[in-house]
C-alpha cells in the first residue's frame, strides 16, 4: 500500500479513538514520500512543523487559544488577570478563577495545538527514516527531533502524565498511546540527539536565526533536566551554553521585546513572527487581545493579560537597590478604582527599573505613546476582575508601523518575535542549578550578571525612583540563595509565559497562589471573593474530556500528585 504524507496534518488524528475507523480518513493535499524525498521536500515539510510553534495552524480554536506564547497560562498564575470585561472570554475567566472543567476549549485547543506540532515533525521523522539514506539528512532530522522535543516538553509541563507518540506510531497510524506518565526519557532523547547533531553556528545555507543550533539544544536540554530536579546534569548542560559564547545579555533589556532587537544576542529561540508587508497574516496572532484600549494607543483591542498588582510589589527594592523581604504584603501605589479625571501620584518608593518595561501603569510613559492614563485605557469597570496595569513586553512602540499589521484585527498582530528561551533565562536556570548543588558563589555571579544588566539598561521613564544593585555580600545560607535566584527569574521574565510552570516545578503552586488570591484581593475584591481555592489538582491541566470521551479508555486521567499515582477515569475537576 502506499504511503502518503499530508501536508497539513490534522491533530484530531491523534488520541482521539481507539477506533480503527476513526483513523481511515482519505488524505487532503497529499504527496507521495518519493516526491518528498529530497532536501526540497524534507525541508518543505520542515517548515510545516516549524509552522506550529505559534499554534495557529491547526485550524481549531480562537488564535489566543493556541498561541505558542503561553499567555493565558499565566492567568492562571499570580502574574496577570485576565483582563477587559468579565463577560468577554468567559471561558478564560473560568481559568482565571479556578473553576475550569475539562471541556474548555482553551484546553481542548491548546491540547491540539501542541499534538499538530508533534504530528508535524514525526511526518519529517518518519519520512527520512524511509529514505533510502537517512544519512543524508543528519540535520533536518535533527531539527526536527529538536521540534519534537520542544512540543513534548510543553505538552509535559502542562498536563504531567502524558502520551508519547513515537516516529514508529506515527508511521503505522497508531496514534492511540496511554497517558502512562512523564516522557522525560523521551524529550531528553530528541534533544540529546539534536545536541550532537545540529551545526554549531548559523552561516552559508543554515542562516536563518529562527533554526536551532547546538547550543540552542543543549538549552533545551538543561531546561528538560532542571525540570525534573538532575540538577548537576542541568548544570552541566547550561554551562555549555554559556561557554559556547553564541549569546550575551542585551545591553538594552527591553530590546528584547521590540522589533529592533528581536533577534539580538540574547535570543536562543524565538518564534520568528512576520509584519507580513502591513497585513499581518504571520504576525503574532495569538496576542490579538492583548493590547490596551483607549485614546493611548489609538483604540485597538482589547485590554486582556493585565499585570497583577502582586507583580507590580514584586518590584519593590530596599535603600541598596535589593528586593524587599515583604514585597508581597506591601502593595505599590495604584490608581484602582480611580478615574483618569483624578490626581493620582505614582508610588514613589524604590523600584526596580524592569517594572516600567514590564508593566504600563498610571503616569509613567507607555513604549514611547506618552505617559500612562489610566482608566481610560482599560477596558472593564471597576467592579470587573482586571485592575489598574498594561502589560509591555512584545507590544509594539509608538513609530514601530512598518512592524504591525493595518485595519481592524490586524493591527494587534505585530512581528515582534517571541522568545521561548532568551540567554537570561540561561543564566538564571544555571544559577538556579547552581544553588541546588551548592555552589552558592557560582549563583551569585550568573544572578549578578542579569542585575547588572538590569542596572545599566535604559530607563522607561525619568521620573520614577529606580534603585537597583547587585548582590555584593557572599552568599552562605541556601534557602536565602534559593529565594533570591526565585526571585529574580519572577522580575526579570515576568509576562513572559514561564511563571506557572515556575511554580509547579518548585512545588509551591498551591500555598503561593492561595496567599496571592487573598492579598489581591487588597486591589481587586472581585477576585479574592470569586476565585476558588488553589488545590493540588491545579498542578496539571485536566486532560480535554472530548479526548477522553472519544478515545474509547485509551486516555485516562493520572493524578499528578507524587502521592498518589492510581489512574482513574474521572475528570481532574471531579
Amino acid at each position: 500500500m502506499k504511503k502518503f504524507i499530508t501536508l497539513y496534518l490534522s491533530a484530531t488524528l491523534l488520541l482521539v479513538s481507539c477506533s480503527d475507523d476513526f483513523t481511515d480518513i482519505n488524505p487532503v493535499g497529499a504527496l507521495s514520500d518519493a516526491s518528498l524525498q529530497n532536501a526540497t521536500g524534507v525541508d518543505l515539510l520542515l517548515v510545516g512543523a516549524y509552522s506550529m510553534l505559534d499554534g495557529i495552524r491547526q485550524g481549531h480554536g480562537d488564535d489566543w487559544h493556541v498561541t505558542g506564547d503561553n499567555w493565558w497560562l499565566d492567568v492562571l498564575s499570580d502574574e496577570a488577570h485576565k483582563g477587559s470585561t468579565d463577560g468577554d472570554q468567559p471561558d478564560l475567566l473560568t481559568l482565571e478563577l479556578y473553576t475550569w472543567d475539562t471541556t474548555n476549549p482553551y484546553i481542548l485547543n491548546k491540547w491540539r495545538a501542541i499534538f499538530a506540532g508533534i504530528n508535524r515533525s514525526n511526518s519529517v521523522i518518519s519520512l527520512i527514516n524511509s529514505s533510502e539514506d537517512p544519512s543524508l539528512f543528519t540535520v533536518e532530522m535533527a531539527q526536527a527531533r529538536f521540534l519534537r522535543g520542544h512540543y513534548n516538553f510543553e505538552l509535559q509541563k502542562m498536563w504531567v502524565n502524558v502520551p508519547f507518540i513515537s516516529s514508529e506510531n506515527f508511521a503505522a497510524s497508531e496514534f492511540n498511546q496511554p497517558n502512562n506518565g512523564p516522557i522525560w526519557a523521551e524529550i531528553e532523547a530528541d534533544f540529546s540527539f539534536a545536541v550532537q547533531n545540529l551545526p554549531t553556528s548559523r552561516g552559508g545555507s543554515y542562516s536563518e536565526p529562527g533554526r536551532p543550533i547546538k547550543s540552542t539544544a543543549q538549552a533545551f536540554l538543561g531546561k528538560a533536566l532542571l525540570y525534573q530536579g538532575k540538577w548537576a546534569e542541568a548544570s552541566s548542560s547550561l554551562d555549555a551554553v554559556i561557554s559556547s559564547g553564541d549569546y550575551a545579555l542585551a545591553t538594552d533589556y527591553f530590546s528584547n521585546f521590540r522589533s529592533d532587537g528581536e533577534n539580538g544576542p540574547e535570543m536562543v529561540f524565538s518564534i520568528q513572527y512576520a509584519s507580513d508587508g502591513g497585513q499581518s497574516f504571520q504576525g503574532a496572532r495569538g496576542g490579538t487581545l492583548n493590547f490596551p484600549v483607549g485614546p493611548m494607543t489609538g483604540g485597538l483591542c482589547c485590554g486582556f493579560y493585565q499585570p497583577t498588582q502582586n507583580l507590580a510589589n514584586a518590584f519593590q527594592t530596599d535603600a541598596n537597590g535589593l528586593p524587599i523581604s515583604n514585597w508581597a504584603s506591601s502593595d505599590i501605589t495604584n490608581d484602582a478604582g480611580i478615574s483618569e479625571t483624578e490626581p493620582f501620584t505614582p508610588h514613589t518608593g524604590p523600584l526596580d527599573p524592569r517594572i516600567d518595561f514590564t508593566i504600563g501603569r498610571r503616569g509613567i510613559d507607555y513604549n514611547g505613546f506618552g505617559a500612562f492614563t489610566g482608566k481610560d485605557n482599560i477596558r472593564a469597570s471597576f467592579t470587573d476582575i482586571s485592575g489598574p496595569y498594561a502589560g509591555k513586553k512584545n507590544m509594539y512602540t509608538a513609530g514601530d508601523a512598518d512592524n504591525r499589521g493595518t485595519g481592524g484585527w490586524g493591527e494587534q498582530r505585530t512581528g515582534i518575535n517571541y522568545h521561548i528561551i532568551r540567554y537570561a533565562d540561561v543564566l538564571l536556570m544555571a544559577a538556579e542549578a547552581a544553588v541546588e548543588t551548592g555552589d552558592l558563589e557560582k549563583a551569585r555571579g550568573l544572578v549578578n550578571q542579569v542585575r547588572t544588566r538590569a542596572k545599566n539598561s535604559p530607563k522607561a521613564d525619568t521620573s520614577p525612583n529606580y534603585v537597583i544593585d547587585t548582590y555584593n555580600s557572599t552568599w552562605s545560607d541556601q534557602s536565602a540563595a534559593r529565594t533570591a535566584v526565585r526571585h529574580e527569574r519572577r522580575v526579570e521574565l515576568g509576562m513572559e509565559g514561564h511563571r506557572l510552570f515556575d511554580l509547579r516545578r518548585w512545588g509551591n503552586m498551591v500555598e503561593t497562589l492561595n496567599a496571592y488570591i487573598a492579598h489581591e484581593g487588597r486591589t481587586i475584591p472581585p477576585f479574592a471573593n470569586r476565585a476558588n481555592p488553589v488545590s493540588d489538582k491545579h498542578n496539571a491541566l485536566p486532560i480535554p474530556l472530548d479526548a477522553i470521551d472519544q478515545s474509547e479508555g485509551c486516555l485516562l486521567y493520572t493524578s499528578p500528585s507524587p502521592r498518589d499515582r492510581q489512574k482513574s477515569r474521572m475528570p481532574s475537576s471531579a
